[in-house]
């Protein structure tokens, strides 16, 4: 696809279909996703995505405020769905950068409120300690093994 802002809302629209296989046909072999809970390349970010979209069964995604100028794409996009570890309701919004390769994403950065995630998604611990390296460190420990069971060269 030639048009990095077509591309994006092509992203997007997968995502809010969960299909996570059309979402990784827009990444390119060697993308680099970032978020406050993830740092990951080529396979792990497609792996990712599936995780999220198989394991979020009432996910919905909304997307708005596609561009691309000075060779930077953005994106805005909300996450309504149920954070499985604790049953609690999360509404997360994100907004997000995207650089571009031979017609595909190759770099990916979300950035969105992890404190504010973490109130929502873990309740009273999240408030107390959400703002905490200890914290984002347990949750990026925790989402680490979530991923190691969809990443293809898992043990």
């Amino acid at each position: 696809m030639s048009d990095p802002a077509q591309l994006i809302s092509a992203f997007y629209e997968a995502f809010s279909r969960r299909d996570w296989a059309a979402m990784g046909a827009c990444y390119h072999p060697a993308v680099h996703f970032t978020d406050a809970v993830f740092d990951l390349h080529g396979d792990q970010a497609r792996a990712m995505w599936r995780m999220l979209c198989t394991r979020g069964r009432d996910l919905q995604v909304e997307f708005s405020g596609v561009s691309f100028a000075g060779g930077v794409g953005r994106a805005h996009w909300d996450a309504l769905y149920t954070f499985t570890a604790t049953g609690r309701k999360v509404h997360n919004r994100v907004d997000a950068r995207f650089a571009f390769q031979e017609g595909l994403i190759v770099r990916h950065e979300d950035s969105f409120d992890f404190w504010r995630w973490s109130r929502q998604a873990l309740g009273a611990p999240g408030l107390l300690l959400g703002w905490s390296s200890f914290l984002h460190n347990k949750v990026r420990a925790q989402a680490a093994r979530g991923l190691a069971t969809f990443t293809p060269d898992a043990a």
